[in-house]
């Protein structure tokens, strides 16, 4: 007897669901999925701005793996990766993960491949999850540091690993140049990132 397939949709917003009935359900087109703590998350594709966003952060990194090759071994988007945390029954897909190692052996490894830097654009709605959810959840995956861009606020706060159990914060605003440990000799513009978001517009 042939399984049947579980989709998700808009109307899905807030069901219930295992971590391993979202990983085989299909979503319908037109929004993204998370899973947050078994329940369903619906999010709308990005807007004009947003996306701006995401690219501008996408140009400094791309242009910073070119002149340091070998340095980094994936930049991938949120359609490219996720982060799973079986015991929490959440699945991510950050706006922007870098990886400096390659993935580790076997099917399962989503769950055990950690980004160095993982990075979020916070949109109308996606604060809580962005701010709290997230922050939690990358600090226990293992995650390095997690940078939250938020033009609104004209500001990106940067979250450093201090411990298992804490980061250390540092907000981040233009026209400040943010230097990472984890990507030596990036001088990284926050100003360019909120300029491309204002130039796109809020559409």
């Amino acid at each position: 007897m042939s399984k049947t397939l579980i989709t998700v949709g808009p109307e899905d917003q807030g069901r219930r669901m295992t971590l391993a009935e979202f990983e085989g359900a299909e979503g319908q087109p037109g929004h993204l999925y998370e899973l947050s703590r078994g329940v369903v998350s619906v999010v709308d594709v990005p807007n004009r701005r947003h996306l701006a966003l995401i690219n501008a952060l996408k140009r400094q990194v791309h242009a910073y793996d070119l002149a340091h090759p070998g340095r980094l071994h994936t930049i991938a988007t949120g359609r490219e990766c996720k982060i799973l945390l079986p015991d929490l029954e959440s699945e991510r897909h950050p706006d922007l993960a870098i990886y400096l190692t390659p993935p580790p052996e076997g099917e399962d490894f989503w769950a055990r491949w950690i980004p160095a830097l993982v990075m979020e654009v916070v949109s109308p709605g996606s604060e809580e999850r962005d701010y709290v959810a997230k922050r939690e959840e990358y600090l226990r995956f293992g995650v390095s540091e997690y940078w939250i861009v938020d033009a609104d606020k004209q500001e990106m706060l940067v979250l450093r690993r201090r411990s298992r159990k804490r980061w250390q914060e540092q907000v981040v605003r233009p026209p400040e140049i943010y230097q990472t440990r984890w990507l030596p000799g990036l001088e990284f513009s926050i100003a360019l990132v909120f300029q491309a978001g204002e130039a796109a517009g809020n559409r």
